[in-house]
């Protein structure tokens, strides 16, 4: 079955997770992905350990499947030159440099539609190309600081916690996809590329969409949740007798339920407990009775009885326990392929199914330059061409 976007080229210019993470979505859809790396060090995650084996850090691994790697020296006229024909017959263009060096390196939008008015570029940056912080270097991390992420995450009596899962370079990524994915659309109708911008700020400032709605109600700063929520109670991580359960009571009728199977009946109705507005507002009240409803069983009989009684909850699962969950085998989202470097991996496919077709691993992570001759010698140049750019330093 072909792919959805089969016959789309894309050259990635990008590096580290959120544009790679989009180019390989791209790819998992079918696009012909040229990433373009610094000769010598490639994509600066290919040097985060832990290894495969060298230049395939896990990071690079996790973000760059399905593409063939150019390796390109963007410093050199002639290797500028070569950005510079592979965009005329690009559909899609993704950098991820600082403000301003995509303009010195000839590969910014206006420079890059000139030579080819179809092409939709998509410029993803830490805060954005305007204003006073756009100058900034913007890592997730950083991102998170900034924007107050960090000020809402862990406990009251903790440190400052950094989500693992670096979800604002995740999230842009998804939305540059979005946004490449839209003007590809409207070029269908137009016959005209177009621009998409993203930025980790952005994207932060969208991930804290309702939590800043309630600032803005309520005018005080959010008190640090832990796995808690600040509008719903009974809802957070919970000791049973054998070890942590997450519960999840989001409405009313979930807590009539969650009652009756833990053996609160005489709380059920009461005044103070009756509505979520009102657990909430009896917050430690309403912990204290569930707290001790569950500390009387284990982790696994009350999964398996809130479960049948249709309340969401769930055991705190490492990641060895998720991976060995039949859900996971069921699920088709753990690919097996093989690396030519590498040996047998396993990585985690698009979280997107098109009729029914479970995801594919398709190429493997590339090696730095793995395919310059080729995708130099697609684009015209010669035998002898290619040697004097590698001599050059070039390419490579």
């Amino acid at each position: 079955m072909a792919k959805p976007l089969q016959g789309v080229k894309v050259l990635d210019l990008s590096k580290v997770l959120a544009g790679p993470l989009c180019a390989q979505y791209l790819g998992d859809m079918g696009a012909d992905i040229v990433k373009v790396e610094p000769v010598g060090s490639g994509d600066e995650t290919r040097g985060w350990p832990p290894f495969r084996a060298p230049g395939l850090g896990a990071v690079f691994l996790s973000a760059n499947r399905n593409k063939r790697s150019i390796a390109i020296d963007l410093k050199t006229e002639q290797g500028r030159a070569v950005v510079h024909r592979l965009a005329r017959t690009a559909d899609v263009a993704i950098e991820s440099f600082s403000t301003g060096v995509a303009e010195r390196l000839g590969i910014d939008a206006a420079t890059l539609r000139e030579l080819n008015p179809r092409l939709i570029h998509c410029s993803i940056s830490g805060f954005g190309r305007t204003g006073p912080m756009r100058g900034a270097p913007g890592y997730d991390v950083i991102l998170q600081a900034f924007c107050g992420v960090m000020a809402l995450t862990g406990d009251e009596t903790g440190g400052h916690i950094r989500s693992p899962i670096s979800p604002i370079d995740q999230m842009t990524g998804t939305h540059a996809l979005t946004g490449i994915l839209a003007q590809l659309y409207q070029r269908e109708r137009t016959g005209e590329g177009g621009s998409v911008n993203v930025s980790l700020y952005d994207t932060a400032m969208g991930l804290l969409g309702y939590n800043l709605q309630t600032f803005w109600e309520k005018g005080v700063e959010p008190a640090k949740c832990g796995s808690s929520h600040e509008s719903l109670c009974p809802y957070q991580a919970f000791e049973a007798a054998d070890g942590p359960i997450m519960i999840g009571v989001a409405n009313d009728n979930l807590w009539r339920k969650f009652c009756e199977a833990t053996g609160l009946q005489e709380i059920v109705d009461r005044p103070d407990f009756r509505s979520n507005a009102e657990r909430v507002r009896n917050r430690p009240q309403t912990l204290a009775h569930v707290q001790a409803a569950l500390a009387h069983g284990t982790v696994a009989h009350w999964h398996e009885t809130l479960s049948r009684a249709g309340i969401p909850c769930s055991p705190i699962n490492s990641l060895a326990q998720l991976l060995a969950h039949p859900h996971t085998a069921a699920s088709g989202i753990v690919l097996d392929y093989e690396h030519p470097k590498g040996g047998a991996l396993k990585a985690i496919g698009q979280p997107v199914r098109f009729d029914g077709e479970l995801p594919k691993p398709g190429l493997p992570p590339p090696d730095l330059g793995q395919h310059t001759d080729a995708v130099l010698t697609e684009i015209g140049f010669s035998v002898g061409e290619i040697a004097a750019l590698r001599e050059a330093r070039s390419v490579a």
